[in-house]
């Protein structure tokens, strides 16, 4: 059983091969904990932008590593396969011996009319951002009953505070996430393990750059020019939120003693309730 410390602590991260997952990652260890990361290693279907890969996976693991020891490791992972889910906690026990946070961060996106959005695109986001949580959740909830203290972080999104045009599927993914924290926080107080989502405003991370604002600019550079424009425009803080924006409001919600069932909003103001 962990000491309840950040000394030590494990945390798991899905998504963690890049964008938000990474910052995440870098922020837990900053923070004390040792890291697993899991992400995909290969994308096996067509999907709007690209995916993580083996290749990001082994490069955030380089990068983050410490010179004081092996604080992150990395696992293949696919959220919507339950046996994967099971493995990648299997493979974060047997190297760190024990799991005292699971961050559920692996997520996609898609978006278009209600008339013209296919079946198998709804399938594909609700599999990775709903059923994914469901599955990571329990393959992991055995160990964080083991520890004395537990917690999960949902990436949810101020999309599932407040709908928009053109992302029903998004949009209603990211709702559900948020019930099921404040199902899960309440399911799982007895144990002891806290249930936090956490709702990122606008991120420059692949799913902007290269989905959202494809019809921006030709270029990726272009788009990131246009998508700061933007942001300073659009965000009352005048800025887009980071990776380690989420990377720090992620430890917060994993290791504040006495807040569960909350959906907090790392928004620069764009979104208040």
């Amino acid at each position: 059983m962990s000491n309840g410390s950040n000394d030590g602590r494990v945390v798991l991260i899905t998504g963690g091969a890049r964008g938000i997952g990474r910052g995440m990652a870098a922020a837990f260890l900053a923070a004390g904990h040792r890291v697993m990361i899991g992400d995909l290693t290969d994308q096996k279907e067509d999907w709007t932008y690209s995916l993580a890969n083996a290749d990001d996976l082994s490069t955030t693991v380089t990068e983050l590593t410490s010179g004081n020891g092996p604080d992150i490791a990395a696992t293949p992972l696919d959220v919507t396969d339950a046996a994967s889910c099971k493995r990648a906690v299997e493979a974060t026990l047997e190297r760190f011996g024990q799991l005292d946070v699971l961050v559920n961060n692996a997520g996609v996106v898609d978006s278009g009319p209600v008339d013209e959005f296919t079946e198998p695109q709804w399938d594909r986001i609700f599999d990775v951002n709903v059923k994914g949580i469901f599955l990571m959740s329990q393959a992991a909830v055995a160990a964080l009953r083991e520890s004395s203290d537990a917690a999960i972080v949902i990436t949810a999104s101020i999309a599932g505070k407040r709908g928009s045009p053109n992302m029903s599927a998004y949009c209603g993914s990211k709702f559900a996430a948020i019930g099921i924290t404040q199902s899960l926080a309440q399911e799982l107080a007895p144990s002891g393990i806290r249930v936090n989502a956490l709702c990122p405003g606008v991120v420059g991370t692949a799913m902007w750059i290269e989905h959202l604002m494809v019809e921006s600019a030709p270029t990726a550079a272009g788009r990131s020019t246009e998508f700061e424009t933007r942001m300073e425009e659009m965000i009352p803080l005048g800025r887009a939120q980071t990776a380690q924006d989420m990377g720090e409001a992620a430890v917060y919600l994993a290791t504040a003693k006495n807040v569960s069932g909350v959906a907090l909003a790392v928004a620069g103001g764009l979104e208040m309730h």
